[in-house]
């Protein structure tokens, strides 16, 4: 099955109520998301924090939360399993008795050849539809999860010949309505370009960091002086160590062999270095450039979009409290600020951080008419 972009073709079904099971990131993001375009919806939610089901009752995201499945998630259009993904077997059988004609089961996991293989084992593929959305953060639980983050992301769904169409045909209405684009692809493909554009990549990162800590010198000094490509190519590495733990098992078949691509890779360009061969260095880093900056900018992939703007700033008191005062003074938030001592790869001395798109924007008019001389982000 080739992957498919779906557009939308009709208003999706509201359903009147919806079960989250597992409530941190992509779960919180997925409830914050809901209540946010769909605030008619009963949301109800279980997950083993008990501070996560209180913080989400408290901010009005859920209608109800509980510590264990129970008969109350009985009549959910939709059960999301957004746990761990070698937790959703057990997840699984307590909800088997739920699904039918009423009821599609889903997951938000970024490996789905497994799942898919739980599910037909258990006969549940007829009521299975597998989602995965394209968004994520090097944060975790739900405290750190947004309403925005699925803005604009690929949602790919994943499904076999058992499923009715009208029913992949709704759950990709209401999927958009989230504000997400759906894509439809095999199981045994989504988990092979997953590896290669967000498993593979947060493997790298890890192994990047690993080898510059283990460098180093009792100083620091390659952490003191680590520059902003640095640490963009290494941002991912903040991500949940555990999650990634899971995920490696889980796609271990598809990572390991993109795995030995990718070394075979840095062993051709090892040799090309070896030999000095110009011409063939000066292809391999344009091929990547060109293939780089041939990506969509305005969709969110698997890994999380940044939101920051570069400042020229003046060596003088008060300078970032200043600029901190506009932006506060206009409704801005601002997710981290700080002046970049290894500029080599970035213009303007002040980077700024923000939540989300429209936040940037919104910046971007207010320093401007102060007459601050800003660098977007590539």
């Amino acid at each position: 099955m080739m992957p498919t972009c779906c557009p939308d073709q009709g208003s999706a079904a509201i359903p009147e109520k919806i079960g989250i099971i597992g409530l941190g990131l992509i779960g919180g993001a997925l409830a914050k998301t809901i209540r946010r375009i769909h605030p008619e919806i009963s949301i109800l939610a279980c997950d083993i924090n008990d501070e996560s089901l209180a913080l989400a009752k408290q901010e009005g995201i859920i209608t109800q939360g509980f510590s264990k499945i129970t008969e109350d998630f009985a009549r959910c259009r939709y059960l999301f399993l957004c746990a761990p993904v070698q937790k959703n077997e057990t997840y699984l059988q307590a909800l088997a008795p739920f699904l039918g004609e009423g009821c599609i089961l889903s997951d938000t996991g970024s490996v789905k050849s497994s799942i898919h293989e739980d599910v037909k084992a258990m006969g549940l593929s007829p009521w299975f539809i597998g989602g995965h959305p394209m968004a994520g953060s090097e944060k975790s639980g739900f405290a750190s999860a947004t309403p925005y983050l699925f803005e604009n992301a690929y949602f790919i769904i994943t499904h076999d010949d058992t499923v009715q169409q009208k029913l992949v045909d709704e759950y990709r209405r209401f999927v958009a309505s989230l504000g997400c684009i759906p894509i439809v692809m095999s199981p045994q493909k989504h988990d092979f370009s997953t590896a290669a554009v967000s498993h593979l990549p947060h493997v790298l990162a890890s192994c990047l960091v690993n080898l510059v800590r283990q460098l180093d010198d009792d100083a620091e000094s390659m952490k003191s002086i680590a520059a902003g490509g640095f640490k963009d190519i290494t941002r991912i590495a903040s991500s949940s160590p555990a999650m990634w733990q899971e995920i490696c098992c889980a796609n271990r078949e598809q990572l390991l062999l993109l795995i030995d691509a990718f070394i075979k890779s840095l062993s051709e360009m090892k040799e090309e270095i070896v030999r000095e061969d110009q011409p063939r260095i000066l292809d391999f880093f344009q091929q990547a450039k060109d293939y780089r900056d041939s990506l969509p900018i305005q969709k969110q992939g698997p890994l999380p979009s940044i939101y920051e703007i570069y400042c020229d700033l003046i060596d003088e008191a008060g300078g970032i409290a200043t600029i901190s005062t506009i932006l506060a003074a206009n409704g801005i938030n601002i997710k981290n600020i700080g002046i970049l001592h290894n500029r080599e790869f970035e213009e303007g001395v002040l980077r700024i951080e923000f939540y989300d798109s429209s936040a940037l924007e919104h910046a971007l008019r207010q320093l401007r008419k102060h007459h601050y001389v800003i660098y977007e982000r590539p």
